[in-house]
């Protein structure tokens, strides 16, 4: 596995991964990933034999950092995908020195889990926050590294 940059020819993979993991609420689409790296934020491609598997992306600002999107194909789901595309976007997070805010469903268990682990704390709760689903979701927090 390597991670990189996620590229602009990826978008459509990303969307397709998009539609087949979160089919009740709204999908990002193709556009939608061009927008974000577009915009000059950090997103991350996980590939296989050159097949991207998953991806995540950090919006970042002068104060703080927030997790866009973090997914991993459903068949390389719990094999360690998700935590070293994490620990990378954190570790451009601590290299900037900036705390790391992101939502996630209250029903996620294993991403909860994942989160709690890399030192998120739950600061609050967003009713209704996944359209059209209407699912709830944690906003989680963790403090800069200024390390």
């Amino acid at each position: 596995m390597t991670i990189g940059p996620l590229r602009p020819e990826d978008a459509a993979r990303c969307a397709e991964i998009e539609h087949d993991l979160f089919p009740g609420d709204d999908p990002w689409s193709e556009d939608a990933f061009r927008g974000e790296l577009a915009g000059g934020n950090f997103y991350l491609g996980a590939h296989v034999d050159g097949e991207l598997i998953g991806y995540a992306g950090l919006g970042l600002t002068d104060f703080e950092s927030s997790v866009h999107t973090l997914a991993v194909v459903a068949d390389r789901q719990r094999g360690g995908v998700g935590r070293t595309l994490l620990r990378t976007l954190l570790a451009k997070a601590d290299e900037l020195g900036l705390p790391v805010f992101l939502e996630v469903r209250t029903d996620n268990a294993p991403a909860i889990a994942l989160y709690l682990a890399h030192g998120f704390e739950r600061l609050g709760l967003r009713r209704r926050y996944y359209q059209p689903s209407g699912a709830d979701a944690y906003t989680m927090g963790r403090p800069a590294n200024r390390d």
